[in-house]
């Protein structure tokens, strides 16, 4: 017998569920995510802004939410129009790389990762209002000594990196 689903708490954008004995989160109203890996010339696009709940600043590969204004949002304009209000870039291709789960065992929210390739800088980034976003461009050769500089000022990494550092995908 199949357990049911029980909404213990549900906001504009989060909603906390028990299934069982399991609690965990989800997205509302169905809202995707798309992460944008942006690498070309030996460099990546990342991006540094305040997270709340780790307290401090991340470092991230460029993302945003699928649909989270306009239902029915194709992942590929999704990421296109993030990667232009974060980082200031523009990709002339935008290709997906598939569905991923970051944190499966307590979130069920996915992500569809694109590949953005003809990186073209349209203006400075930063993101909407209240974002706050620093842009980086990171020599791939220089990475591993950007983050654990990051790291050693108390800036956090989001596990995404790794796949960067392990070369792969690149």
């Amino acid at each position: 017998m199949e357990e049911t689903e029980e909404i213990v708490w549900q906001g504009k954008f989060v909603t906390a569920k028990r299934k069982g004995k399991w609690e965990y989160v989800s997205r509302a109203r169905g809202i995707k995510a798309a992460v944008i890996l942006a690498v070309e010339d030996g460099h990546v696009l990342l991006v540094e802004q305040y997270r709340v709940p780790l307290g401090r600043n991340c470092i991230e590969l460029p993302a945003g939410l699928i649909g989270d204004e306009t239902e029915g949002e194709d992942p590929l304009e999704a990421a296109g129009r993030e990667l232009e209000e974060e980082t200031g870039y523009r990709a002339q291709r935008l290709e997906s790389l598939g569905e991923y789960y970051s944190s499966p065992g307590m979130v069920s929210e996915s992500f569809t990762l694109v590949r953005a390739s003809g990186l073209i800088r349209i203006g400075d980034g930063g993101g909407t209002d209240g974002e706050d976003i620093t842009v980086h461009r990171v020599a791939l050769a220089d990475l591993q000594a950007f983050l654990d500089a990051k790291r050693a000022s108390n800036v956090g990494v989001d596990v995404r990196l790794l796949m960067l550092l392990g070369g792969q995908l690149i």
